[in-house]
């Protein structure tokens, strides 16, 4: 794998759409499909204007802990930069924390959850 992009980032919300990634990244992600155990969806009403526009939507899904091995979110899994984590994580609101996960697939990457 190239050095430029050495993190994984798992999204299973607005960091899926490519108009997100163009405003946030200034590029079309690539990644794969993968799962994540353990959590659920729920929702965030979402205030900052800006992330509002870039999405879309001004409400977002957002990820809660179970520790259930039988909740799973689907999602997927984009190869990102350090510099492109930092944008995700300016991209990102306050609710919302970035941590490390092992997802089914075995793979480690970050995901936003809820704080």
């Amino acid at each position: 794998m190239s050095s430029h992009c050495a993190e994984k980032l798992f999204s299973y919300g607005t960091l899926r759409y490519e108009a997100v990634q163009l405003s946030t990244f200034g590029r079309k992600l690539s990644g794969s499909h993968d799962i994540l155990s353990g959590y659920k969806l729920s929702q965030l009403k979402i205030n900052n204007p800006g992330v509002v526009a870039k999405s879309g939507d001004d409400i977002h899904p957002i990820l809660i802990a179970t520790n259930n091995k039988n909740d799973k979110v689907n999602g997927i899994v984009f190869d990102v930069t350090s510099e492109e984590l930092t944008q995700a994580d300016q991209y990102e609101v306050a609710d919302y924390q970035r941590i490390s996960v092992t997802l089914d697939s075995g793979v480690h990457a970050w995901v936003y959850v809820s704080k």
